[in-house]
């Protein structure tokens, strides 16, 4: 059992003969991903890392039975692949592109509202279910197949925190980096709510920053109706308040918002609060035992 991609996911490339969508496709494939083509306007009908080239979304779907999409396509057309991708009828849409104007994101999400999609993103390092699929732009090896599912806002903590449940002889289910632009697809409670609902997943790690409410909003949910022991990490401890860091989303725009309020409603709601980053292995370690 998986969260949003395994095996069986029909992956395409939105992007797919660009410097981008031509690495981390060769990289996805070379790990087992089922990438079973790419688009790129006015190419199609080439080959491309011996998968097929076409010049429209609901080509791919229509030749190939594409339902899985990774974006890799520049700022300005990003917002445009989303929604090219949605209304060809693609389920899992991850959109690894930085950068994309918050405007475009309003228009994105509204139109997206409707559709059975979910999106991913954007960005974000993308989805990974260890041993089974690999879509997006973290480090491979860096994840063994296991019981424990991951969401985070930031990618470089998705690493480390598998790394640390890998060392700790328990591996992961699925990493989610659900990205840390202001508007994202993905939620954290979203997140946390497919892998608290997935029946292999026994324990979840939940990464979040300063600014916004996504981590308040999960842990309440967890509070409501949490059944498995989740640890919290929250990056940004000492953040001067007011100062973007990093992602678009990391501003500390009220009192909630800082990382410490965060970790406080975070130990209310029975989240297990881990200090340091260090700490997130060891403590999952310890409430699996």
């Amino acid at each position: 059992m998986s969260v949003l991609v395994n095996k069986d996911s029909k992956v395409i490339i939105q992007g797919f003969t660009g410097s981008e969508g031509t690495f981390h496709a060769g990289q996805m494939i070379e790990y087992g991903t089922n990438v079973v083509g790419g688009v790129t306007p006015g190419k199609g009908g080439q080959t491309h890392l011996d998968r097929p080239v076409f010049n429209m979304v609901s080509e791919a779907v229509e030749n190939v039975g594409a339902n899985t999409s990774m974006i890799f396509v520049p700022p300005a057309f990003a917002g445009d692949a989303i929604m090219e991708a949605a209304t060809a009828g693609i389920q899992v849409i991850i959109c690894i592109t930085e950068g994309i104007p918050t405007k475009d994101m309003i228009t994105v999400k509204e139109f997206i509202s409707d559709k059975d999609c979910t999106l991913v993103g954007p960005n974000c390092p993308g989805v990974i279910t260890p041993g089974e699929a690999k879509c997006g732009i973290m480090p491979g090896f860096v994840f063994k197949a296991g019981k424990i599912g991951i969401v985070s806002k930031s990618g470089t903590l998705t690493y480390e925190a598998a790394d640390q449940v890998v060392k700790a002889g328990l591996g992961i289910s699925t990493a989610i980096g659900i990205g840390g632009d202001p508007i994202i697809g993905t939620t954290t409670k979203e997140a946390v709510e497919l892998l608290m609902n997935d029946p292999e997943t026994e324990g979840i790690i939940m990464i979040g920053e300063i600014g916004g409410q996504l981590e308040a909003d999960a842990a309440k949910w967890v509070k409501a109706n949490g059944t498995k022991p989740v640890v919290g990490f929250i990056a940004g401890q000492t953040a001067p308040a007011g100062r973007t860091m990093g992602h678009a989303g990391a501003i500390v725009g009220g009192a909630d918002d800082t990382a410490e309020a965060k970790m406080k409603i975070m130990s209310e709601c029975g989240i297990h609060v881990v200090a340091s980053p260090a700490q997130i292995g060891s403590k999952m370690a310890e409430l699996m035992s």
